[in-house]
């Protein structure tokens, strides 16, 4: 069985294929292990993506991995999947299809969410609630699930990983996008001081926490704006600058275009 231990990631990977966004088949809160201990599906044609809240087994043609809390999993399509549980169990999962072109994302099979767990449950419950009634808000939010977990960072001892304190400050800032963030806000989060965190973050990432917080909002603002149905008034609000003027401005200075424009797809310089 393909143990991976605490914070690390199993050595069997999946091309995740993210230059737009997924066509979202069904997602939701599953609820296992009540009736029978085991379950054995196949989905020909969709992808699986399951953030677990339990312990368990999880086969995948035949390879076997271990189930932890806090562990994300994600199953091409057509695999022969086994799950082997230990009672009641619950997790999170999103059945969809992904793009076939575009460069691919080696994704490991199953991984530690990390620091990123809180922004991956946030993030899929949102999606969840927006349901079919709002199917562009919740294939965006699934969308930056998929980003994020491409983009988890290695494991302690694995080499390449950030700073615990850098990751938990990012993961901070990612679940509090839509309200007030200030550096000392962040700082009390990852459990440093001020100085420290200013110092930690412009080494590992080269930016300023208030730089990073300015160009992550700008950055959900493009993505809602170009995959979702919101209104720009509730993009505005949704990465917290509420004041429209505000918005505009950030907008245009971030995005090189107007809300308007950057949802109509004008690139800056058009």
């Amino acid at each position: 069985m393909t143990d991976s231990s605490p914070g690390t990631s199993s050595g069997r990977t999946v091309a995740l294929r993210l230059d737009r966004p997924p066509r979202v088949a069904s997602l939701g809160v599953g609820v296992h292990g009540t009736a029978g201990l085991a379950d054995v599906f196949r989905l020909p044609d969709l992808w699986q993506l399951h953030l677990y809240a339990y312990d368990g087994e999880l086969a995948v043609d035949g390879e076997e991995f271990t189930i932890r809390p806090g562990r994300v999993s994600v199953v091409p399509p057509g695999a022969l999947v086994r799950y082997r549980y230990r009672g009641r169990s619950e997790h999170l999962y999103v059945h969809m299809e992904l793009p076939g072109a575009g460069e691919p994302c080696r994704v490991p099979l199953m991984q530690d969410a990390g620091p990123l767990l809180p922004v991956l449950c946030d993030l899929l419950r949102h999606a969840v609630a927006a349901g079919p009634d709002q199917s562009g808000r919740a294939a965006a939010d699934v969308w930056a699930v998929l980003w994020r977990v491409a983009g988890l960072p290695a494991a302690p001892g694995a080499g390449g990983g950030p700073h615990p304190a850098v990751a938990a400050a990012v993961a901070h800032v990612e679940s509090h996008l839509a309200g007030p963030l200030t550096v000392p806000d962040v700082a009390r989060a990852a459990g440093i001081s001020h100085n420290h965190l200013t110092r930690l973050f412009r080494a590992e990432t080269g930016d300023t926490v208030v730089a990073y917080i300015r160009r992550r909002r700008m950055e959900r603002a493009r993505h809602l704006l170009r995959e979702s149905t919101l209104t720009i008034p509730a993009i505005a609000a949704a990465v917290g600058v509420a004041d429209l003027q505000a918005f505009n401005k950030a907008c245009r200075r971030e995005l090189g275009a107007s809300p308007r424009a950057v949802r109509a797809g004008v690139r800056p310089g058009d």
